[in-house]
């Protein structure tokens, strides 16, 4: 017997409800995808937040990257980046030898989560800071040995002092929002393409980086100078490094804990230069931009209201790293930095300047509102799972473990002249990301001045 034919006023019944099982699928699954930091519950108004902030991303990017585009990820927090296929690669990793991609992936929410906690974040290392870590000293100094940066004999707090006493001022001299307009002056060779000297000088501060010189160059990157970044290499010449500021005034930050080199040159040398560590976040970041840029556009971005960024290889047409003070050298990796740059820039956090980009009125088109933008921070948090997610307060996503009298000044040891002149801009409440938590916050301590 022949078999039996459903009729045809049944078939669109169910092709209806096989159609509309696989579009509820499809957004189980995209919004598992969005969920995959944990169970967090995000309402339709974050939601709305974070495909807003994408969709401007986006658009920001294909406007103002010079040939590059952003893609939307599996979910509304990743983005692709992409190079026009014709892009030349010219970084191998010397690790596995692979000639470096023309596509890179971020995440919005960590990205926007992240840099604002830094921009209300204070990133010296303080007596302070040190003094509030449960096991204090000791566990300072075997932090910085399991890092591989051996302070000798640094045990107690007492030898701790010892090494660091030169450098260390009880609380932090700078706060969020201290300065106004900063510009950040890497040491790209792309610099003297374009003379962007008296532009530099125009802003309120002007942050360098290790021994980038002045003198010779002023019309390619000015002549003001208020701090400058050193790693390791450079701080291990710090006589050198400060025969490069005529004043004496520049404001040296240490990327790398002090170690015994520095501390004797500090003593015997004429230094008047206030010197400080760098308490930094931004290698929690996992961004390949490392280096000391990222860490001087991050120290700029925790005490300036705005950051322009000058001197960064970010146009295209790369063909070696260089410096505009040195031969071409081997550099970190130049494609994947110049997209997180663009990142940057299209989050509001930063303006990039370069050759290519050198009207100093331009506009970053379809940059993302600051409602969206705090909309997408507070979705951002939830979703990370940050203590305090969603609150107004920009200290909430803080564990406060330690508040001062109001009005109480605070104790300061014998510090260097130029390292207490620097105390007297200690203002308002100050927030210190002392360290990472599982659930991603930070441990934070609040100061009332």
């Amino acid at each position: 017997m022949a078999p039996r034919v459903a009729p045809p006023m049944r078939v669109l019944p169910l092709a209806l409800a096989a159609a509309i099982f696989s579009g509820v699928t499809a957004i189980f699954i995209y919004l598992s995808g969005l969920s995959s930091y944990g169970s967090a519950r995000l309402s339709e108004v974050d939601l709305e937040a974070l495909a807003a902030l994408q969709g401007r991303f986006s658009k920001c990017v294909d406007a103002n990257g010079l040939g590059l585009k952003a893609v939307s990820g599996k979910d509304y927090c990743r983005v692709v980046i992409q190079y026009p296929s014709n892009t030349v690669s010219k970084w191998t990793d010397p690790e596995t030898g692979k000639v470096e991609g023309l596509s890179f992936e971020f995440n919005l929410c960590e990205a926007v989560a992240s840099w604002e906690q830094v921009r209300n974040s204070t990133t010296v290392l303080t007596k302070e800071y040190i003094d509030a870590l449960p096991n204090g000293w000791e566990e300072y100094a075997w932090r910085r040995i399991n890092k591989g940066i051996l302070l000798n004999n640094c045990q107690n707090r007492t030898l701790c002092m010892e090494k660091l006493s030169l450098v260390l001022p009880e609380t932090s001299p700078y706060v969020p929002r201290q300065f106004g307009r900063c510009a950040v002056v890497g040491n790209s060779g792309d610099l003297l393409k374009t003379k962007f000297g008296d532009e530099i000088d125009s802003y309120d501060v002007v942050f360098r980086e290790n021994g980038a010189p002045i003198q010779n160059y002023t019309e390619y990157v000015g002549t003001k100078s208020t701090f400058r970044l050193l790693n390791r290499g450079s701080a291990k010449a710090l006589d050198k490094v400060v025969e490069l500021d005529e004043t004496k005034k520049e404001v040296l930050i240490i990327k790398t804990t002090i170690h015994d080199i520095m501390n004797r040159m500090i003593r015997e040398l004429p230094i008047t230069n206030p010197v400080y560590l760098m308490l930094g976040t931004s290698s929690s970041f996992g961004s390949s931009a490392k280096g000391t840029g990222l860490k001087a556009l991050e120290f700029a971005l925790s005490i300036c209201d705005s950051v322009d960024m000058y001197g960064f290889t970010v146009d295209p047409g790369y063909k070696e790293w260089t410096r505009y003070f040195s031969e071409a050298r081997k550099g970190h990796t130049p494609l994947h930095g110049r997209a997180y740059y663009q990142m940057m820039e299209c989050l509001g956090l930063v303006k990039i300047h370069s050759p290519m980009r050198g009207d100093p009125g331009r506009v970053v088109k379809w940059l993302p509102t600051k409602d969206i933008i705090e909309a997408a921070r507070v979705a951002s948090e939830k979703l990370l799972r940050r203590p305090g997610a969603g609150s107004d307060d920009p200290l909430g996503t803080c564990t406060r473990i330690k508040k001062r009298e109001k009005g109480k000044a605070p104790n300061r040891s014998g510090l260097r002249d130029a390292a207490v002149k620097h105390l007297e801009y200690m203002k308002g409440a100050t927030r210190y990301p002392l360290e990472r938590r599982a659930g991603g916050g930070y441990l934070c301590m609040i100061n009332d001045r």
